[in-house]
């Protein structure tokens, strides 16, 4: 290939489904698709849609994105589900974008911490989990960052900048990230390292990841994957601490798991003071379809792609939802899911 090959024509695939890059299975044909792997291939990428007048979208491991049925022609779809990278520089974990962020209950596991349980078989990667604050239970990811790293695109240089987690506006599904063209390419956390045989296990996983774990943006094959490391790291004498099993008891008895979808669609109101689930039950809509979509009868705020969905059955199901808790509650809710 010429040297002079562009970084579009270089590191795109060309029309290929974006369904196939979200847990949804939602997303028509794109023109363009680039798995960029290192920080020089990501900004030349950037450099070059911002040479060629290209629009582009950067997205993560897809688990909270509902793809539209029609891509623009121009849009480069940008995923960072192979920029993976966990390693201990001076002292500290640094962990990449496209890190799942179920690796780092892994990383405590193997450690001998509880610090990360909460993080465990939760569907997303690690910038997309610092964009949103991504929490489970009492556990958020701002508690376990030290420092991000990030590119700012209103900048020439598309250098990486950092800023230290206390700087970040971490609140409820909120960030400094959300207001500002920056790209988060990584992060180091502020949980120790514990073991060199830690380091070598976690060294060992990426590639792991990468060979079998992250293609397609498949929600079973995510799951039986993190299960198996879990059961795996169990033989070698690391027991498997109660919260995760209750992590996994919880989610697979919701069926979070059966169907392809971005798990919960609407975040929850705490002014109201009642999970927006819990109010979707209580207006009787659990079990609607329409299309491909229905809202799950197990979860209210989750609709899932149940017979090949389009992106239009699942917005008619949220305006449903959405005029619905309107009219009986009082307030909009707010989508926690990405609409592209």
């Amino acid at each position: 290939m010429s040297l002079h090959t562009s970084a579009v024509e270089r590191l795109c695939l060309r029309d290929i489904p974006l369904s196939s890059y979200s847990t949804y299975g939602i997303g028509g044909a794109a023109n363009y698709v680039a798995l960029p792997e290192t920080i020089d291939d990501l900004t030349a990428l950037y450099q070059d849609c911002k040479q060629k007048g290209l629009p582009w979208y950067t997205f993560g491991m897809g688990s909270n994105i509902l793809f539209p049925d029609q891509p623009s022609k121009d849009m480069v779809f940008i995923s960072l589900k192979r920029f993976t990278e966990l390693k201990v520089d001076r002292g500290k974990w640094f962990v990449s974008a496209g890190t799942p962020m179920s690796m780092l209950s892994l990383m405590g596991l193997s450690g001998g911490t509880d610090l990360l349980d909460f993080t465990f078989l939760l569907p997303g990667c690690l910038g997309a989990g610092i964009y949103m604050n991504a929490k489970y239970n009492q556990g958020q990811i701002c508690d376990i960052i030290d420092t991000v790293y990030y590119i700012d695109l209103s900048s020439p240089s598309l250098s990486v900048q950092s800023i230290h987690s206390s700087a970040c506006d971490f609140a409820y599904k909120q960030s400094i990230f959300q207001h500002h063209p920056w790209i988060i390419v990584g992060a180091d956390l502020s949980v120790p390292v514990q073991s060199e045989e830690q380091i070598q296990y976690m060294s060992s996983l990426v590639p792991v990841w990468k060979d079998r774990g992250n293609h397609p943006s498949s929600l079973p094959h995510f799951f039986s994957f993190f299960l198996g490391e879990v059961h795996a790291l169990a033989g070698n004498g690391f027991a498997t601490p109660q919260s995760m099993l209750d992590v996994i008891k919880y989610r697979t008895g919701k069926r979070h798991f059966d169907y392809p979808s971005c798990g919960s669609v609407f975040k929850n109101n705490y002014d109201y003071g009642v999970a927006t689930g819990s109010l979707v039950e209580q207006l009787n809509l659990k079990g609607l379809e329409h299309g491909g979509a229905i809202i799950s009868p197990h979860h209210g705020n989750m609709i899932l792609n149940q017979n090949q969905a389009k992106a239009s059955d699942i917005l008619y199901l949220m305006d449903v939802i959405t005029e619905a808790i309107e009219r009986k509650f009082g307030f909009v809710p707010e989508p926690e899911i990405v609409l592209v």
